[in-house]
């Protein structure tokens, strides 16, 4: 594995952004900034204009983004005041403020994720889909104690508490049952807890569409546990733990044993949040606080259903009246067959011309999936080469390489296990790429490659031709038909030849430190996007129109928020879309009043990044795999790929003039650092919709076989005052 170092940035803006910090410009705190994207998310399944169980779905996606930010956020903030940090982050709060903050703003967000479960919980009674109290079924009980002893009693384990018992090691996010108990002979009171097993669903089927949660079936049924005892009380709890993954990689032997063995020990880490049920009375709390090792401030009450995650099996129903209408991808028009019996050369449509695609609304596998099944079915391609940083389960991404390794054909994979909560999944694909052939390699020793680069060498007459496929998400089938994410496909051979460099360097020792059109992590991505800034601020001094528009999922960079800041200050007209966590602060007199902040929560994920600078009127478009965070900068390994035919310049404009002009699901953040709803700013009825405009695009130029119409956007341009 190759070392790569940072490029430095240019000495010029360092200075500047030196000057910035002196004059106090406000930042945001990341990790508050994070948990006001997660409340988006959540007004979603407040919002009544979606569907039932779409609403369902948003509860579950809060539920588990929770999850995720006590996993590995809380956790490092507490790591740091357990090390004794005071020091105060750019945002003017130390790591036991922000934890303070954080425990403040989170109770009042899992007191509305409750209470707009409880009203969906109802409507969905209405529509004939309930989660029932086992009291309100006695005609079901008879059979659940059937199915209790037949289906769930032989996996329960139940741990008493006492001193010839310690309190027992609970996993991470593991639902239990804590249990009170008195022995009738000697009246003393005891303490016990029983998991919930993960292996059986949440919600126990009795009727169709009708549930009742397996822990209320368990706890009806525990005097088959605890026989001879007298059950005094039962309330659910469930612990979050400390998942991140540490590992020094320069001094691991094997990187995969070294992250293997992190993996399981994951589900042990130090306990970083506790979740009971609000009824559990304080001596419960107590006994489950001094054994779990956690503090009064990290015991968070839930009212009602404890774990939401486990919505997801309703979302999962067979009940197209209650969801979106199902979406379609369609085939992008560059890439239809030409007839019934006749398969594309996605080869000879590359060779015409760069190809942009866009998922879901154009189908991922009749894309890239294609791409890369024919160049393993082509005798002529010699070399296939990728990164892969999630896939999905049954991955037919990599079946395809496994197919072309066994064909005889190069096959080099980059696959990166230390992507976080896929870890175990990566290993098993990194182990069977490996029995089929595969060169398998991990990365770069200190970063994660996050990059979405594949390389196709083909032999065409007496030479070599490359083709590449760059793209902003991940190669997984699964997420894209639900993830908005960009790719490009092109053979333009210094686009190639920079591909061919990457992988050198992340699979040999190259230490390349140029490259002629990508812009690489942590290399030259920093420095070229401070330089591009820097460049609108000159045209905007010299009195020229500037203009940079920024569509990122995160926006946390100080360098970059100061550049941002300068940029205003200088006359730039900005313009983000930030779909998660913004700390940049717009409309601020004097300092960021040229600049604009929106977010976009619906119907998909939006994932994709693309940034488009003015350039005195000759716009540049890139899209690429990096946020704008200090990771994506400086500690992993990033593509961004500049667009430069006209035409797909022009779909990238009209992407961001829809999301622009969205009054349905979009968010502006506020001088005050508060996002407020489009519609309720303007006053408008909702009446452009993202996700539903892109997908009428994506079927109009479908249908057409022809780019759609951008008559706000030809040859690529944006009107920089618009």
């Amino acid at each position: 594995m190759a070392t790569v170092r940072p490029a430095p940035g240019p000495r010029a803006a360092r200075g500047r952004r030196r000057q910035a910090r002196d004059q106090r410009a406000p930042i945001l705190n990341r990790e508050l900034a994070w948990l006001e994207f997660n409340a988006r998310v959540l007004h979603e399944a407040r919002d009544a204009r979606n569907p039932l169980l779409e609403r369902v779905k948003f509860l579950a996606i809060f539920a588990s983004n929770l999850d995720e930010f006590f996993q590995v956020r809380v956790s490092g903030l507490r790591r740091q005041v357990r090390a004794g940090v005071t020091a105060v982050s750019v945002d003017g709060m130390n790591p036991f403020q922000q934890l303070d903050a954080i425990r403040e703003r989170v109770r009042t967000l899992v007191a509305e994720h409750s209470e707009i479960w409880t009203s969906i919980r109802e409507q969905l009674a209405a529509e004939g889909v309930a989660i029932l109290d086992y009291d309100e079924v006695p005609e079901h009980h008879e059979d659940l104690r059937r199915r209790f002893h037949d289906e769930i009693f032989p996996v329960l384990t139940p741990l008493a508490v006492d001193p010839g018992h310690p309190f027992p090691y609970i996993s991470t996010l593991s639902l239990s049952i804590a249990v009170g108990l008195r022995d009738p002979d000697t009246g003393e009171i005891r303490f016990a807890r029983v998991k919930i097993p993960p292996s059986l669903p949440r919600l126990f089927a009795v009727e169709r569409d009708k549930f009742i949660l397996l822990d209320q079936v368990i706890e009806a049924n525990l005097d088959e546990l605890f026989r001879g005892m007298d059950i005094l009380e039962t309330h659910l709890f469930r612990v979050t733990r400390d998942a991140d993954i540490t590992v020094e990689e320069d001094e691991a032997d094997d990187l995969l044993l070294a992250i293997e063995e992190e993996v399981r020990r994951r589900r042990f880490g130090e306990a970083v949040r506790l979740e009971v049920e609000r009824s559990m009375p304080e001596a419960t709390r107590e006994i489950l606080t001094r054994g779990i090792g956690i503090r009064d401030g990290d015991c968070f009450e839930i009212a009602g259903m404890l774990d939401l995650t486990a919505l997801w099996q309703l979302v999962d129903l067979d009940r197209p009246d209650l969801k979106a209408p199902t979406h379609t991808p369609v085939v992008p028009a560059r890439l239809q067959p030409p007839g019934d019996d006749e398969p594309i050369d996605v080869f000879a449509q590359i060779r015409a011309g760069d190809i942009l695609v866009h998922h879901p609304y154009e189908s991922f596998t009749a894309s890239v999936e294609r791409f890369l099944i024919q160049a393993v079915n082509d005798p002529d391609v010699l070399t296939i080469k990728q990164t892969l940083y999630r896939t999905s389960g049954d991955s037919p991404i990599v079946q395809a390489l496994i197919d072309a390794a066994g064909r005889g054909k190069q096959v080099v994979v980059l696959v990166e296990i230390k992507a976080r909560f896929d870890e175990a999944n990566n290993i098993v694909w990194a182990r069977k790429l490996e029995q089929a052939g595969a060169h398998v390699v991990y990365g770069v020793i200190g970063l994660k490659t996050h990059s979405k680069v594949l390389l196709v060498v083909r032999r065409e007459g007496p030479g070599l031709r490359r083709y590449v496929h760059i793209g902003t998400g991940n190669y997984n089938s699964k997420t894209a038909r639900l993830y908005v994410d960009l790719g490009l496909l092109s053979c333009r051979e210094e686009l190639g030849a920079d591909v061919t460099d990457l992988f050198n360097t992340l699979t040999g020792l190259s230490r390349q430190r140029v490259f002629r059109r990508l812009l690489v992590a942590p290399i030259t991505l920093r420095t070229r996007f401070l330089e591009l800034v820097e460049r609108e601020i000159g045209y905007a001094r010299a009195g020229h129109p500037a203009r940079i528009v920024l569509k990122v999922n995160s926006l946390v960079d100080t360098q970059a928020i100061e550049a941002l800041y300068e940029a205003s200050r200088a006359g730039v007209d900005v313009d983000l879309i930030v779909r998660g966590g913004c700390c940049l602060v717009p409309g601020i007199a004097g300092v960021s009043d040229r600049i604009r902040a929106r977010s976009i929560i619906g119907e998909f994920l939006e994932h994709s990044r693309i940034w488009m600078f003015h350039n005195g009127g000759r716009p540049e478009w890139f899209i690429g795999s990096a946020d704008l965070m200090e990771r994506n900068l400086d500690r992993r390994v990033e593509v961004v790929v500049p667009v430069e035919d006209h035409g797909l310049q022009a779909r990238l404009a009209r992407i961001i003039e829809v999301m622009l002009a969205d009054d349905r699901r979009s968010w502006q953040l506020q001088p005050d650092g508060a996002w407020l709803r489009t519609e309720v700013l303007e006053s408008r009825e909702g009446s452009v919709d993202t996700f539903a405009v892109l997908k009428d695009d994506a079927a109009a130029a479908a249908s057409t076989a022809t780019e759609p119409a951008h008559p706000q956007a030809k040859s690529g341009s944006m009107d920089p005052r618009a």
